[in-house]
């Protein structure tokens, strides 16, 4: 082992010395994969032979830095100015001690240690006795030919190499890019997708996946970037000191993901009843609920649910139709919804409602929670009122315990207690970085906020005896989301084909959500926001249709503005489409929830990247196409008009689902007519005689 020491000052590089204080230099011990070395005056970290850290006093790989940021929020987006200063720690001594490397970075302001050690298959790299409110930056070794997936959900770019992501977590689009779209909507212009930079996320997670085959994840709750533009360098730069970063190698990507599912919590399997066909998003009350129910079952739908987000009542805005955040048994709108639930029930149709931590500033349970303190509160010790679209609402302090067990008896009284069976659990991305908590300021909780949702959710149900049996689901995320939420949706997606936020989106945002291990996510069937010249046609909720068929599972968004938008039940041509595709999504369900318990047990994503298994360049397929499992390869249409697809399949044997013929891997020119999705299922797959039944039962009129 050697000790490599260096000059802080530039000007003393050349005069940096190396003096061996162990007698096995470059190596820790015959068990270790780790291995320190210095030549030329360049320290060298390796993990299991890969460079991971490059250090010479000329070019350092860490900084420190005192962090100056400012927040402005709007709606959900944040503007963030870092005038933050970080200089270059150019001294590095390096040690062996009983629990690990020991990596001492120093500089003229200060310095940091790095403890190195291996644990459970893992290299973890614990931050040591760096200053309180610091900028921290590390530089991690990059070859040039890496790819990077990860970091969250992001809906333009799959491979973000090439990319600066910044982890903080707010709406994907705000309304200033909402407005800017509108006008070019209505100047007759398309839209384009814009830089990766003007976007971003509802769940950005500071973990990525490499092409090299190892993941890092970053343990830290602050404001963050992970930079990797450069063609030598992985830069990780956040405004507050991690606990550790955490390094995990395996020989592909189905052991990777399942080491990161160990590391950060894997989802668990969800209930039976999700899968028996489809759940259907009807508002307008108790009759609106029973008429559409009836009518789609009596057409052959396979009906596993009602979603009414309005149980709590209705708030017509500019917006259009939106909810009373006062979650309370709206009877008038819903007359009998307790005993409609009890009789849907017994029928084998579960009912599931919304809630999200903002009350409206008009309603009695924020007049209960403002007398007790249980809200977010500015300096001046007044409540905390923002926007989301026209109303104010406070925020539910997920940081006071009593406020926390007061929310989740709100929601085991109101929501449980009517007998539902699953909510969306919406929003967690509006924290303000000003705000004051029981448990200090918004800034410090703000990334954390959507894990203290999500765990508040999952508490409801563990209380009630409700694991394994209902479901919520979330959008908003950050590391460990993924060990607490049962069950992640896109998102507010636009009802139209666009590539940065509407159906070419979903393919993407739910591969990037998987490579970051979250293995079950879903997205709203036709999306859900509607603006001027931007409305739901017939073909774009038939083609979301087919995707959501072969997802993990399926569920409709009546939008908006319902009225505006086609439905699931517009004209008997498509009550027969979502019939025919939720009996075909209830006859998979064998084999989905085989690919769940690979969720639960493994931490396999269920829809996964095409490359996941197999070597080889799909091209556009990459974020375009996805393997459902391991045994089904679907190409969905996402383009306006198109009969046709060209594919690129896995390196395998495959039989196409409708119409049968076998094909090999490779690049195809298919047909894919509406109602006839481009879909293969692997011809190895111990599930192939049910592939094969499913296609003879569902097959189209059209064939080859």
């Amino acid at each position: 082992m050697r000790s490599a020491s260096s000059d802080p000052a530039p000007a003393a590089a050349a005069r940096a010395t190396v003096t061996a204080t162990a007698p096995a230099a470059g190596h820790l011990r015959a068990a270790s994969s780790l291995a320190f070395e210095v030549k030329d005056g360049e320290a060298v970290l390796r993990y299991g032979g890969r460079a991971l850290l490059r250090h010479s006093p000329g070019s350092p790989c860490a900084a420190l830095g005192t962090s100056r940021l400012t927040f402005a929020v709007f709606k959900g987006r944040f503007r963030i100015r870092d005038r933050s200063r970080l200089s270059p720690l150019r001294g590095l001594a390096a040690e062996e001690g009983p629990d690990g490397l020991l990596l001492r970075f120093s500089g003229r302001r200060g310095g940091f240690t790095l403890r190195a050690r291996e644990a459970d298959g893992l290299l973890r790299l614990a931050v040591e006795d760096c200053p309180s409110g610091a900028a921290f930056r590390l530089d991690l070794a990059a070859a040039p030919d890496e790819r990077i997936f990860g970091c969250g959900e992001h809906f333009t770019r799959f491979d973000l190499r090439g990319e600066r992501v910044r982890i903080w977590v707010e709406e994907h689009i705000g309304t200033l890019e909402t407005i800017r779209k509108i006008l070019l909507l209505g100047l007759g212009l398309r839209p384009r997708t814009r830089a990766f930079r003007r976007y971003s996320t509802y769940f950005p997670q500071p973990t990525f996946v490499s092409s090299a085959r190892y993941f890092c994840h970053v343990d830290c709750d602050a404001h963050g970037v992970l930079d990797f533009r450069s063609a030598r360098r992985h830069r990780i730069l956040f405004h507050g000191a991690p606990k550790e970063i955490v390094i995990g190698r395996g020989a592909g990507y189905p052991e990777l993901l399942g080491k990161l599912g160990g590391l950060l919590g894997r989802q668990p399997q969800l209930p039976d009843w999700v899968h028996d066909g489809i759940i259907l998003g009807i508002q307008d009350g108790t009759a609106a609920c029973g008429d559409k129910l009836r009518r789609m079952r009596d057409a052959g739908a396979a009906v596993a649910g009602i979603w009414a987000q309005d149980w709590e009542g209705q708030r017509r805005t500019y917006f259009g139709k939106q909810l009373r955040w006062d979650y309370r048994w709206d009877r008038a709108l819903y007359p009998g919804l307790d005993e409609a639930i009890r009789r849907w029930k017994a029928e084998g149709v579960s009912f599931l409602g919304y809630v999200n931590p903002y009350l409206c500033d008009d309603g009695l349970l924020f007049r209960e929670a403002e007398s007790r303190g249980f809200l977010a509160r500015r300096r001046d010790g007044s409540t905390y009122l923002t926007t989301a679209t026209s109303f104010p609402f406070g925020i539910v302090d997920l940081t006071n315990p009593a406020a926390r067990a007061w929310f989740k008896e709100v929601i085991r009284n109101n929501m449980v207690g009517l007998g539902m069976r699953g909510w969306m659990a919406d929003f967690g991305e509006y924290l303000p970085a000003d705000a004051r908590l029981a448990g200090g300021t918004g800034g410090e909780w703000h990334n954390r906020w959507p894990l203290l949702w999500s765990r508040l959710n999952r508490e409801v149900l563990a209380e009630a005896g409700l694991l394994g049996e209902a479901v919520f689901f979330t959008r908003s995320g950050y590391s460990g989301c993924a060990g607490e939420s049962t069950l992640v949706w896109n998102g507010d997606q636009h009802v139209d084909w666009s590539g940065d936020y509407g159906l070419g989106s979903v393919v993407r945002a739910s591969l990037s959500l998987a490579m970051s291990g979250v293995a079950v996510c879903h997205s709203d069937l036709g999306g859900y926001t509607t603006v001027p010249g931007v409305t739901r046609s017939k073909e774009l909720f038939l083609r979301w249709l087919e995707l959501c068929a072969f997802s993990p599972l399926m569920r409709s968004h009546e939008g908006n503005r319902p009225e505006a938008n086609w439905q699931f039940d517009s004209d008997e041509e498509t009550v027969a489409a979502v019939a025919r595709f939720s009996s075909l999504h209830a006859a998979l369900k064998p084999y989905l929830k085989a690919v769940e318990a690979e969720a639960a047990d493994q931490g396999l994503p269920m829809m996964r990247p095409l490359f996941f298994h197999y070597e080889g360049d799909f091209g556009p397929d990459e974020d375009r196409a996805y393997l459902l499992g391991r045994d089904l390869a679907v190409f969905p249409v996402l383009e306006s008009g198109a009969e046709t697809r060209r594919i690129v399949l896995p390196d395998d044997g495959w039989t196409r689902l409708f119409g049968g013929g076998d094909f090999g891997g490779g690049a195809h020119e298919v047909r894919a007519e509406l109602g006839r999705p481009a879909v293969f299922w692997r011809r190895a797959s111990g599930f192939a005689p049910l592939f094969a039944a499913a296609g003879e039962r569902f097959a189209p009129s059209v064939r080859d």
